[in-house]
């Protein structure tokens, strides 16, 4: 008996969306970082990029439990001497950028290397509701609905 191993010919790749509005961030992230992977197909093997095209849409409304909102901090370094930055997750949500949040997460829970960096290609995270993904006809997956700890109320 040998083990199974997919090639480029046996990956289908399919699209789906997720709406983000209400749903706590750290559970959406590895929802999404295990379609991404792929590990939720059968045939799953770890070193093939066979996972979906992800579109998420309102990253902008996304929940954090607790006191992450205001007490979680990303720190960033631009080079210089003394040049450490700082942001709490309210003022990246509330910033220009909200989308960054949810695609931080996702990158996190990737494993590192060239493989999580190409599977990253396949995330889309957008701040409001629209996409310019409908020719692509993607599948919703609802993600509120899959575990009742999986959303909170503002």
């Amino acid at each position: 008996m040998n083990t199974f191993t997919a090639t480029p010919a046996d990956i289908d790749k399919k699209w789906i969306i997720i709406d983000a509005e209400g749903v706590v961030l750290g559970r959406l992230a590895s929802i999404i970082a295990m379609r991404l992977r792929g590990k939720h197909k059968p045939s799953f093997t770890p070193s093939m990029d066979m996972g979906d095209n992800v579109i998420v849409i309102n990253a902008d409304k996304v929940q954090l439990t607790g006191k992450k909102r205001t007490d979680k901090v990303h720190y960033w370094h631009t080079g210089y001497p003394g040049g450490i930055k700082s942001r709490t997750a309210g003022q990246i949500l509330e910033g220009d950028h909200p989308e960054r949040l949810v695609t931080k997460a996702v990158q996190r829970m990737l494993p590192g290397g060239k493989l999580s960096r190409q599977q990253m290609t396949n995330l889309r995270v957008y701040a409001g509701t629209e996409h310019p993904h409908e020719a692509q006809k993607p599948e919703v997956l609802d993600v509120k609905s899959m575990n009742k700890k999986n959303t909170r109320s503002a």
